[in-house]
Order: structure tokens, then C-alpha cells, then sequence
């Protein structure tokens, strides 16, 4: 052995040991000589950054909460790809939650996803939460991104810096590069545990409480993220539709020689009246009665609109719509969800570009968004949106017009709804378009938890214990296989831009996580269809699965206002566990739901988070009144002008990226799923409640 190779291995040695040595010092330093913090806590270990081995502190706030913060010192720039602190529970659990998937070690949370951020495990007697230091995220590293982690195979939580690229859609990876300026760097977090028997039944709402108290309730106060009355959004809405784009968007023609319309289903800024190339249609014309594209849904909230201010105008195109939806034609008493044209490619000046060929011929068919055809005429029927679309036409009679069409329509698909429902209790999730038959996905899913609601609402109005017992049988299948086990997968889940999974994680957990690949929407339906249960049956049971569901749905909006978002952000929600959204049109069907658990659990938090989730349903429209998002609207599209105010897109960030140079913004605008809905929820709640109650001022 050389002398050469002597020293360098000596060298090598003794720089290990005094590696070592700082891991120690560091792990030494978070030992945890709190006797408390030990009870629900074995280890806490965090890395150097650079040579600084960082100083840990860790504050008892008081029982069951902790804050735990390390600080360095840089006295240069230091290039570190990855900083990691990690905690080790002193328990091992059986329930994980966290707001992202990383099924793969290389996998992290990105900050961009940090809504209600917080890494949650129990076990049947305790509780455990990290939460990041919101604060800290917006004082300190304005440059440098934080992250989570739930190794749920390993037992461990991590909090962390990396900047992060983007796999598959929407999942985030560790990225090489990142670079600590000068000074000080400060990572903080806190640490909530409890033993309270309701909180280990419901994880999600200390954690919920905390995070509205310190944060959400402050900005909510100083009136964020919209602090004035939202009837000129709504205006903006019915002029941009029926007015400086009424040529793009509304759409009026006959079906057997009867005349109906509705605004159109998708618009793109090549539709804009001020862009000066070819308009190229981003997807076929349409007219939709889904789940999230309701034509119907948009058409009830201009007729309280049209009520209201007198307007014959808006009042004769809502109940075109109206009479679209009682057009849509059946089978055996299942429906199509849409109408749709054929589109043909034109050539200009050697370029191809995408155009309708008109209402003369038309199709009727079904939601292509489904795991078995990207064909609309083909598609099969989704039972989902036969019950929603039913849904809307019991509300419609019970609370605009006593139509008795809407009834019947409505009552004809319940008789074939229970005809296809399974011993188990669940309904079909899609039924094959000619046999009828069920088919192979969601046959088991929340998706039942609508359709339930559904007859309950139809047991209301005719008082035939048929429909209630059908509906009770369903919610409680809900319960027993989905609620307890977090399986919150529809048709959104796998089938829509978020196909990562779709081949073989369907009814599956990810093991390195403990969860489901999981959706919001379906936490809507159910939490609904627990309170419409409580409400018939009085059983206690329901209102508090149903609180659960809903703190559960609650973990997706954002609680606080990140600085890396240049829009307004409070009270808009994200869509599910492997994808980028903000404030997603969503939250203006889920705002008036929070408002009635508030009222019904006399919760303040709740009607507060309901109020910001109304108020965040118009954050992205292109309007003066949002001069933030206007700002980003310009950036992005700048030919856009006053007679573009109205457009907006569905959400924010969608991709997983968003900066203050209108990465962030899309392209395109969906009535029904946008502006047209954000109204329809306004003009429903101000019709419920009243002004004085959408524009209360705080305590």
C-alpha cells in the first residue's frame, strides 16, 4: 500500500468521522430532551447546510403543540441540491394523509401545492401533525422552494428545500441547483399531537382550526380575497356571454322544431373579439348536462338573476336552457349528457384550423372525460351525470318553477336508477350505451353518494319511502367502504387531464404513501349526502361522518396567501392529490355546502371558509376589479380589453407552476364551468341567505 494512498484514506476516514460527528452533534441537538415531545416523537434529524451545522430550538406552545425551528447562519452563498429535517414518530400508524403523492422516493410536495399544508398520521389512540411555519415560507427563502414528504413505508415525515421539476401530470420531483444566499436561513414548523378521542376520529379538523385561526380568519378579515360586493363579476359574467361575446358563446337553434339554447361549452382566447388571427375551437362545440359542465346548473342561477333585476332578456335564454336539458332524449329513462356538432379542419394560408360545422346536424352523447372511449357519441352513460343533471331539475321545480316536466324527467330516471342497483348498495359508476349493462370502473365509488342525495331530495318532494330507502342504502355503502378508508376515486380521479395511476393504481393504495390516489369532488358529494341523510333520518351518526368528509374536503383550499402566487388565493380549493390546481372552479359548487355545515354545527370557521370559497369563485376572471389577475391576464394575452372582461379561466397553476410573468394563466374559458357557475352560485346563496349575510362583516 502506497504512502499516498495511505493519506488519502486516512483523509477520507477522518473527514467521514467528522461527518459523522456533525450528524450526531445534530441529531444531539434535536434529541429531544422535551419529556413530552419524546411521548409522540423518537427522533428528530435534520442536515447541515453547507459547514453550518445549524442551531434547533423547539418551544412548547402548550399541550399538544410545538414549535420546532432551525436557523443558520451563511457567511457566503452555499449550493446544496437538498436540505431535509426528519421526523420519526415514536408510534406506528395506520391512517397517513398528506396533500400530494410521492410514490417514489424521488417524488416530494412542492410548495406550489401547499394549500392547507400538513403531513397527518393516527393511530386508534393518537394523533400526529407537521405543519409548515407559514409564515416563515413568506419571510425567509423568497427564492428557494419548500417541500413535504410522507414516507409512510419508513415512518417518516420530512420537511425540506430542493427546487423541483415536473413528472407525469402532476406529480414533483427533487431538481438539482439550489443555492442559499448570504445570511440567515430559518426552517420552522409545528408539530400538533392529540389523544382527544374526536380527533383521532376526525384528523382533519385541528389541524383545519389551527391553520384558519393564525392564518385564513386574518386575511378573511382584512376582507380577502375579494373585499367588495361581488354583483359586478356577476354583470361582467352576463355581459361578456350574452353581450361582447355573445357571437362565441351563445349558441340558440331548434330540435323538432323547438327553440332552445344555451351558452356554449368551451371558448378560447382565439375567440376573443380583439385577436387578430384565425380562431382555432379548442375542443367541439357543445352543450353539456355533466357534473361539471351543467348547462342546467348555469341556466337556474340567470333566472334568479333575470328575477331579480327584471331582465326578460336573460330570463327567456335561461329557460331555453331549460328547455334544452327536458329535450336531452332517453333510453329506458337514462339520458345523453351532451350535445355536440361535428367539426372539420379549414385551411388558411397553409395552416389548419379547427371550426364547427354547425347546429343543422347535430349529436347527442355523452361525456368523453371516462376509461373506455375519447368519442363522445360513443362514450356510455355516466350515472353520475344523469343524477346530477336530475338533481338540478328537482331544484329547479321546488325553488324557480313549478314545471312538472322537470318532475317527471326527473322521477322517470329514479325508477330506472334503483332498477340497476346493486345488493351492495352502490350504483353502477357507467352503463354500456346499448345493453345497458354495468360496467367495469366505479361500480364501488363515492360517485354513489350524488345519486343518493339525488333521492333523497325526490323522497322529499313525493314522500315515497321507495326513494329513501334506495338512498340510505347507497350512503351507507359509501360509508362503510369509502368514508373510513379515505378511496375518494371518481371519474375526475384517473379519467381527466390527471391520467398518472389509471393503469394500476384503481382501487389500490400507493404503498410508500399509504393512500389513495384521491379526488375532491367525490368528498363533496358524500359530505353533502351525509348532511340531506342527518336531515331526514336525525341520526348523529351522518352529521359527524359527514363533518369528517368535509374538514377532509377542507385540507384542499387554501388557508393562507403564499407569496410565490400573485393572484389572491384564500378560500379557493386545489382538486386532488396529483395535480397543480388553484382556486379551481369547484369551489363555487362547494361554498354553499361549508355554509350549511357551518350553520347546522353553529361553526363560524365554517361560514367564513364557505364566504372566502364564494368570494375566490371570482378571483380569476379578467375584470378591473381583480387587478392582480388582470395583471397576469395581460401578461399572458396582451391583446386582451374591456370587452374581454367577463373571461376566465377555470383555475390557476394548473400545470404546477405559476410566476409573476402570467405563467399560470390558460387559455380558454368554460361558461358552465367558470363564470356562468361562479354566478349561479352568487345568485343561488344571495337568494338563500341575503346580502347582509354574503357581506357580513366579521366579529
Amino acid at each position: 500500500m502506497s504512502l499516498r494512498f495511505c493519506t488519502q484514506f486516512y483523509i477520507i476516514l477522518l473527514c467521514f468521522t467528522l461527518l459523522k460527528l456533525s450528524t450526531l452533534n445534530a441529531q444531539e441537538k434535536s434529541s429531544l430532551s422535551n419529556t413530552e415531545i419524546k411521548e409522540f416523537v423518537s427522533d428528530i434529524t435534520y442536515e447541515s447546510l453547507g459547514q453550518n451545522e445549524g442551531d434547533l430550538r423547539i418551544e412548547q406552545i402548550h399541550d399538544g403543540l410545538f414549535h420546532v425551528s432551525i436557523s443558520f447562519s451563511l457567511t457566503e452563498p452555499v449550493q446544496q441540491d437538498d436540505w431535509q429535517v426528519r421526523i420519526s414518530p415514536a408510534f406506528i400508524p395506520s391512517f397517513n394523509w398528506a396533500p400530494h403523492l410521492t410514490p417514489e422516493s424521488s417524488n416530494i410536495i412542492d410548495q406550489h401545492v401547499f394549500r392547507s399544508p400538513a403531513l397527518i398520521i393516527s393511530d386508534k389512540n393518537q394523533l400526529l401533525s407537521l405543519i409548515p411555519d407559514l409564515d416563515n415560507i413568506n419571510k425567509y427563502q423568497s427564492s428557494i422552494n419548500w417541500y413535504m414528504d410522507m414516507d409512510a413505508k419508513n415512518n417518516v415525515l420530512t420537511l425540506g428545500m430542493s427546487k423541483s421539476k415536473i413528472s407525469e401530470h402532476v406529480l414533483f420531483e427533487r431538481e438539482k441547483g439550489t443555492v442559499y444566499p448570504k445570511g440567515k436561513v430559518k426552517v420552522s414548523f409545528y408539530l400538533i399531537h392529540s389523544k382527544d378521542k374526536q380527533a383521532v376520529h376526525n384528523p382533519f379538523r385541528p389541524i383545519l382550526s389551527f391553520l384558519w385561526k393564525n392564518w385564513g380568519e386574518k386575511l378573511f378579515i382584512k376582507g380577502q380575497p375579494i373585499p367588495n360586493s361581488l354583483e359586478p363579476y356577476v354583470e361582467h359574467t352576463y355581459h361578456w356571454a350574452f353581450n361582447s361575446w355573445k357571437k362565441q358563446v351563445w349558441q340558440e337553434f331548434t330540435i323538432h322544431n323547438k327553440k332552445v339554447g344555451a351558452p356554449t361549452f368551451i371558448v378560447n382566447v382565439t375567440q376573443s373579439p380583439n385577436y387578430k388571427d384565425e380562431v382555432n375551437e379548442r375542443e367541439f362545440r357543445s352543450i353539456w348536462n355533466q357534473a361539471w359542465f351543467s348547462s342546467l346548473r348555469s341556466a337556474s342561477g340567470l333566472y334568479r338573476y333575470a328575477r331579480r333585476t327584471k331582465n326578460q332578456d336573460l330570463m327567456d335564454k335561461a329557460l331555453l336552457t331549460k328547455e334544452l336539458a327536458l329535450s336531452f332524449p332517453k333510453k329506458e329513462g337514462f339520458f345523453y349528457g351532451l350535445i355536440g356538432t361535428d367539426m372539420h379542419d379549414v385551411e388558411i394560408n397553409g395552416k389548419k384550423y379547427s371550426r364547427s360545422t354547425g347546429w343543422d346536424s347535430y349529436f347527442w352523447g355523452n361525456s368523453n372525460r371516462n376509461p373506455y372511449t375519447a368519442d363522445p357519441r360513443k362514450s356510455p352513460f355516466h350515472i353520475l351525470d344523469m343524477s346530477w343533471t336530475a338533481n338540478l331539475m328537482l331544484q329547479w321545480f321546488e325553488e324557480l318553477e313549478k314545471d312538472i316536466r322537470l318532475l317527471q324527467y326527473a322521477e322517470e330516471y329514479a325508477k330506472s336508477l334503483i332498477s340497476v342497483q346493486f345488493d351492495n348498495g352502490f350504483f353502477p359508476g357507467w352503463l354500456e350505451l346499448n345493453t345497458l349493462k354495468p360496467m367495469q370502473y366505479l361500480n364501488n365509488s363515492p360517485e354513489s353518494a350524488l345519486s343518493a342525495t339525488f333521492l333523497l331530495n325526490l323522497y322529499r318532494l313525493t314522500e315515497k319511502e321507495t326513494y329513501k330507502t334506495s338512498a340510505l342504502k347507497a350512503i351507507d355503502a359509501v360509508v362503510r367502504e369509502i368514508v373510513k378508508e379515505g378511496k375518494w376515486e371518481d371519474f375526475e380521479t384517473y379519467w381527466s387531464c390527471s391520467r398518472i395511476g389509471s393503469q394500476n393504481w384503481v382501487g389500490k393504495k400507493i404503498k410508500r404513501n399509504n393512500m389513495y390516489k384521491h379526488n375532491n369532488f367525490s368528498m363533496y358529494w358524500t359530505a353533502e349526502a351525509l348532511l340531506k341523510s342527518y336531515h331526514i333520518t336525525g341520526k348523529k351518526q351522518y352529521l359527524q361522518l359527514g363533518q369528517k368528509t368535509l374538514d377532509e374536503l377542507l385540507m384542499t383550499q387554501a388557508s393562507w396567501q403564499p407569496h410565490y402566487i400573485p393572484i389572491k388565493a384564500l378560500g379557493g380549493f386545489g382538486v386532488l392529490n396529483a395535480d397543480g390546481e388553484w382556486n379551481d372552479a369547484r369551489q363555487s359548487l362547494f361554498s354553499e355546502l361549508i355554509i350549511k355545515y357551518g350553520q347546522e354545527l353553529d361553526n363560524k370557521e365554517y361560514i367564513q371558509r364557505g364566504l372566502a370559497a364564494l368570494r375566490a369563485s371570482f378571483v380569476m376572471m379578467y375584470s378591473p376589479e381583480n387587478p392582480e389577475t388582470k395583471k397576469q391576464w395581460e401578461k399572458a394575452w396582451p391583446f386582451f380589453d374591456p370587452e374581454d372582461y367577463g373571461f376566465m379561466m377555470e383555475n390557476y397553476g394548473h400545470g404546477g407552476e405559476a410566476d409573476a410573468e402570467g405563467l399560470g394563466i390558460g387559455e380558454f374559458t368554460i361558461y358552465d364551468w367558470g363564470n356562468g357557475a361562479a354566478s349561479e352560485a352568487y345568485n343561488r346563496i344571495l337568494d338563500h341567505y341575503g346580502e347582509d349575510f354574503i357581506y357580513q362583516k366579521p366579529d
